[in-house]
């Protein structure tokens, strides 16, 4: 039996018969633990069709869908692998697997915990969106056992280059909740701007916040803002991480404190989004520095037990200052309580086996991205000698994280960088104009279909096991992105294939199955006026393409 669900599910049984959902359907709840879970499954489906589902009491009369805490036949489904970004047990206090019964007498969605049914109800909301009309959705009668292959399902999303204000990382939210990500993984600070307050160093958003990529207003969060983020995530069982980029990517810092900046001048813009310089680690101002970023950071996260540090493209550094500066960097992390979190360069450090690597680097494409010459447009030409000598050391990095224990956060430029052009043409002819413009050149343009058609561990070189990877994360940079709609353009259908990799237990996905899946997940996209690049190799309904 299929369904019209992303990520796809462990198991579905069908059965004869069929159930309608429409306006005053009962929401009922087994324990009082489910009804802010409740509350906010209504909210979304009157958003995603706008049926007006009901909270009531188990006495009520009516059809109803029962939400409750419980186990049974759970066990079915394996406990998802990896790692949680909130720091917390897959086996019982996270346990996101749930059951979902659909028969003429209603609807059961259970789980052992709440995220458990919160997940459930995702699929829910997807089966009622898909089949929904006129504000009444008819169901198939069917069993569905789920749960999720890796524990960390995560989007890297770049603030920096472009500041995107509170209400669009709301909508990124909604977005990860809709398809089963638990991550958020904010890119605070680089080169082009400094985006969350630090009290002790308030030049760092007076001054390396003022700004963005080229003429791009700036901007940051306040503490207030970052903490209604935060608990507007948690609501949706997203955990929100931070990552503070050092000792390179720091062109924000030094515009904020020239003291900081290396004592021989060099640093500084070499081209348009791109600057060199890095942190001294044998200077004590500079882990001052640190120190007083951390202690301001660290608390505004409260569910996340990673930060992430950076570690990448230190370009010039010598291998022993880099070294230097991850191993210590991670040391004060630790000793606030938390774990650290590094791109995959931070392997070169001696890192233990708490710590996770993010692979991005794809050595199998790395010597085509050096010799396209869009690079070299872009890049100072004493300058690429710099990037091909970091690069040259990626083939290394995977292996030596793997000899320390660390576990991997795959995260591969080939499949999951979302700033990659569309390949396809847009079955909307408006959106041709957008799809040349948006997407860094650097990369080959990538198809829906290859972002689906591969595995974390068959795909990633040096890794045999689910065992050694800590989850899949995709990013979105925003050189070319420079507004919500070309962030969405870029993300919407991308993100369902990052959920189908991240969460379905199928090594192997179906291109034609998938596309007509994901095809049915564009009427929530439409509710709620997102905006997504309607590729055509999909069969979007007519309406959905036409009302764009």
């Amino acid at each position: 039996m299929t369904l019209s669900l992303v990520p796809a599910p462990a198991r579905i049984l069908a059965h004869e018969g069929s159930l309608e959902i429409g306006d005053g359907t009962h929401v009922v709840v087994e324990s009082n633990e489910l009804t802010a879970t409740a509350r906010r499954f209504i909210d979304d489906v009157r958003i995603d069709t706008g049926i007006a589902l009901e909270l009531a009491s188990p006495s009520d009369s009516g059809t109803p869908v029962v939400l409750a805490l419980d186990t049974a036949e759970l066990d079915s489904v394996a406990a998802a692998g990896g790692v949680r970004a909130d720091g917390r047990s897959v086996a019982d206090a996270a346990d996101e697997r749930h059951g979902i019964s659909i028969t003429p007498e209603g609807v059961r969605v259970w789980g052992a915990t709440a995220e458990g049914v919160h997940r459930g109800l995702t699929s829910l909301r997807q089966l009622i969106a898909a089949v929904s009309r006129d504000r009444l959705a008819a169901l198939p009668a069917a069993e569905i056992l789920d749960g999720p292959r890796f524990a960390w399902r995560g989007l890297s999303f770049d603030v920096a280059r472009t500041f995107h204000g509170p209400e669009t990382v709301r909508r990124v939210i909604d977005m990860c909740s809709l398809h089963k990500l638990n991550v958020l993984h904010l890119h605070l600070t680089d080169d082009q701007g400094w985006r969350i307050e630090v009290p002790t160093r308030p030049a760092l958003t007076a001054i390396g916040g003022a700004g963005a990529l080229g003429d791009r207003p700036g901007g940051y969060y306040t503490l207030a803002e970052m903490a209604e983020l935060v608990e507007y995530a948690a609501a949706r069982f997203v955990t929100l991480v931070p990552e503070i980029d050092m000792p390179g990517h720091t062109g924000a810092i030094f515009r904020a404190y020239p003291e900081l900046a290396p004592a021989d001048g060099r640093a500084g813009e070499v081209a348009p989004g791109l600057a060199i310089g890095t942190l001294d680690p044998e200077r004590p101002e500079t882990w001052a520095f640190v120190e007083d970023v951390l202690d301001a950071v660290i608390p505004q996260f409260p569910q996340s037990a990673y930060v992430h540090v950076g570690g990448d493209e230190a370009f010039g550094m010598a291998d022993e200052a880099h070294a230097a500066f991850v191993e210590r960097a991670v040391a004060l992390v630790r000793a606030r309580g938390r774990r650290a979190l590094g791109w995959q360069e931070t392997a070169r450090a001696a890192i233990g086996a708490d710590e996770i690597v993010q692979y991005w680097i794809d050595s199998r494409e790395t010597s085509a991205m050096m010799d396209n010459e869009a690079l070299k447009t872009m890049v100072p030409s004493e300058l690429l000698p710099l990037i091909v000598e970091t690069m040259a050391k990626a083939e290394h990095d995977v292996p030596r994280a793997l000899a320390t224990g660390a576990k991997l956060l795959i995260s591969p430029t080939s499949r999951l960088y979302f700033d990659r052009p569309h390949a396809e043409d847009s079955a909307d002819p408006a959106q041709e104009e957008m799809r040349a413009r948006v997407g860094l050149p650097v990369y080959p343009p990538m198809s829906l279909r290859h972002g689906v058609e591969w595995d974390p561990v068959d795909d990633t070189p040096g890794v045999s096991s689910d065992d050694q990877i800590a989850g899949v994360e995709a990013a979105i940079w925003c050189e070319t992105i420079a507004n919500r709609d070309e962030l969405e353009f870029m993300l919407l259908p991308r993100i369902g294939g990052l959920a189908e990799k991240s969460w379905a237990r199928r090594t192997v996905t179906e291109w034609n199955d998938y596309a007509e899946r994901i095809a049915a997940q564009a009427t929530i996209w439409d509710a709620r006026g997102w905006t997504w690049f309607a590729a055509n190799t999909v069969d979007w309904a007519a309406d959905e393409v036409t009302a764009r």
